[in-house]
């Protein structure tokens, strides 16, 4: 009799980490990969909402820590906390990010340093972190959340932009260095999102900005996090450096 035929092992949910993923964007991401099966770990500024505390349906394998990405005593101490709790973080989507807008020439040094320290050096600081076990590992996903900002352009969010925009060149200079490593680094890029960030623009400007999205609508979190998956899964293996917009065609890929 020959012998029966073996089947190959099911994936076991790999180490995610979502920065800023208490809410919005990346608490759509985190779900997505909550289902997908993964263990799932999320950074909070302050405190999680009650859903990560333990008084929703969205608990069960989901790490709330706490993690602010300016201070890298922090950061050090958010991936410890998960790859004692959970392993070593195999999928890392660098999510985490604030806005101070207003006109340049209102803007403050201390605006402009927010914003960058946190949009693009916080990234730096978790992806650094992050890269120390995936370089090891031969293989991991990064994917960076900027914004259809970075390449539309939007009146009060000089800092916004440029911060976003550094996300792009980041990815890719970082995409050739640990490509021989089965380390993808992408970039998703959303425009109008149905956030508290995008309605602290004020209404009239969401609307000026809808009126120009063919689809016609916001996003939702969840088409953003859709995005993301995808360049983390292994159908995505062959990309990398590439910026995927999810703006209903507001910027039409520039």
């Amino acid at each position: 009799m020959s012998a029966p035929a073996q089947t190959a092992p099911e994936r076991a949910g790999r180490v995610v980490l979502v920065t800023g993923g208490s809410r919005g964007i990346g608490l759509g991401c985190a779900r997505r990969f909550q289902a997908l099966g993964d263990r799932v770990a999320v950074t909070y500024k302050t405190a999680p909402p009650a859903e990560l505390a333990g008084d929703g349906p969205h608990t069960v394998d989901l790490l709330p820590v706490p993690c602010d990405v300016r201070d890298p005593a922090q950061v050090e101490s958010a991936f410890a906390a998960v790859e004692e709790a959970l392993g070593t973080v195999e999928v890392l989507v660098a999510n985490a990010g604030v806005t101070q807008d207003t006109l340049l020439l209102r803007m403050g040094e201390d605006a402009w340093n927010e914003v960058i320290d946190t949009n693009l050096t916080g990234v730096y600081r978790v992806v650094r972190r992050g890269l120390k076990s995936m370089v090891r590992a031969h293989r991991g996903r990064i994917v960076l959340v900027s914004s259809v900002v970075a390449f539309f352009g939007s009146p009060g969010q000089v800092n916004y932009g440029a911060a976003k925009a550094g996300l792009v060149g980041l990815a890719r200079s970082l995409a050739r260095e640990v490509g021989s490593r089965d380390i993808t680094v992408n970039v998703v890029a959303p425009g109008v999102v149905d956030t508290d960030m995008i309605a602290s623009l004020g209404e009239q400007r969401v609307e000026q900005l809808l009126a120009l999205v063919p689809l016609g609508r916001r996003a939702s979190p969840a088409d953003v996090a859709g995005a993301v998956a995808f360049l983390a899964s292994d159908d995505a293996a062959y990309i990398t450096g590439a910026v995927l917009p999810v703006d209903g065609g507001l910027a039409m890929g520039m």
